[in-house]
């Protein structure tokens, strides 16, 4: 108990000297109006320089994304080999072929320009796309009719599945940085509606559209990198051998297969031949080689052929048939049922080639005799 402090002792340490404890009450019962005011104006301060600072920090984050978008944009744009090569030398106008090759992914790969500008004395291009349905082709055939001059011929490939339209855009990333083209951006608008995203929020297309991170190539494009050329004209080969995926697909679908044939697929192959006719352009309805099997799965394919026959009537096209190609049962030549390998397509390309020199021969040849029979027929007065 000896160690125990006192009442006193205990009261002592816990008092204050009655001056100071008047004070403080003085203090915290009556604040002056100047405190007052000066504590709100230094709270009101703390929260506006707060919001200052995270305005600044999302201020900084949109401009680096802007500037980001730019940079990818710009430098897709710049690149000169490949398949954005080949986009940038068609949007900038610097293409004007003669002889124009349109279709989807066996356009692409059937069709070297390089063969038939050898035997027509013709230039030629290749427009073809990969994974696109008619619409889209046609849409970017329209686009490449808006910044280049009109071919006198557009060879345009038909598939099984012409006549079906798009139900998303394959790989949209290889169309971002020309969303300034109103008739591309229409086309797409189309299929997906969303596209505004791509178009107007810094890097939406290039991050949350793009799988194939085009954006570290337009990077690289943007400091002067070019990948690869893959692409000649537009033609992009195939190297790949005969594979296993025939075997496969006939295993998975022993009753064969069947493309719908869709009255919007129909309007947009008119609108083809419409837009071909306006602008004065010979078109030609091709139908390149596919692997003979293949013929036998398609269930549908006398159907589509009647289309194709009936169109080509209806409205004067040419329609070239290789589905009897002679070397269409030789899987050297192929690499799956649809597309040629790159030696397939170097004979092919011959053949179409010659074909359409014979053509075009006798065309000229039409329109020579047209031109004399009308000086015949309306001799110049002296």
């Amino acid at each position: 108990m000896a160690n125990e402090p006192t009442f006193d002792e205990t009261l002592t340490r816990n008092a204050f000297p009655a001056s100071a404890d008047l004070a403080r009450l003085d203090g915290n019962a009556q604040p002056s109006v100047a405190q007052t005011h000066a504590g709100e104006d230094a709270a009101m301060t703390q929260s506006w320089s707060g919001i200052g600072r995270i305005f600044s920090f999302f201020a900084i984050i949109v401009v680096l994304a802007f500037a980001m978008n730019a940079m990818i944009t710009s430098g897709l744009r710049r690149t000169k080999t490949s398949l954005f090569g080949v986009e940038n030398q068609i949007m900038e106008g610097k293409v004007n072929a003669q002889v124009l090759i349109a279709g989807s992914s066996r356009a692409i790969a059937h069709y070297d320009p390089r063969v038939i500008e050898s035997i027509t004395d013709h230039t030629a291009y290749n427009v073809g796309r990969n994974g696109a349905q008619t619409d889209m082709q046609v849409a970017f055939l329209k686009a490449y009719l808006a910044h280049n001059q009109k071919p006198q011929v557009v060879i345009f490939n038909l598939d099984a599945f012409t006549f079906v339209t798009s139900r998303e855009v394959f790989d949209p990333v290889e169309y971002t940085p020309y969303l300034y083209d109103p008739t591309l951006y229409d086309a797409l608008r189309k299929i997906n509606p969303g596209i505004w995203k791509s178009k107007y929020i810094p890097l939406y297309g290039y991050v949350v559209e793009d799988m194939n991170f085009s954006w570290v190539r337009g990077l690289r494009g943007f400091f002067g990198w070019n990948p690869k050329e893959d692409f000649f004209l537009g033609f992009n080969p195939r190297t790949r051998q005969w594979t296993d995926d025939f075997a496969r697909m006939k295993e998975n679908n022993p009753n064969g297969v069947r493309f719908e044939i869709q009255s919007k697929g129909i309007s947009v192959v008119q609108d083809l031949i419409r837009t071909c006719q306006q602008n004065k352009i010979q078109l030609i309805f091709v139908y390149s080689p596919e692997y003979s099997e293949m013929q036998a799965l398609e269930k549908d394919r006398p159907e589509v052929f009647k289309l194709f026959h009936d169109l080509s009537q209806q409205f004067n096209v040419p329609f070239w048939d290789y589905s009897d190609w002679k070397y269409s049962n030789d899987q050297d030549f192929f690499q799956n049922s649809q597309h040629l390998n790159s030696a397939g397509a170097e004979v092919f390309s011959e053949d179409v080639a010659n074909q359409l020199k014979t053509y075009l021969a006798s065309h000229s040849q039409s329109a020579e005799n047209s031109q004399l029979t009308g000086r015949l027929n309306h001799p110049t007065q002296d």
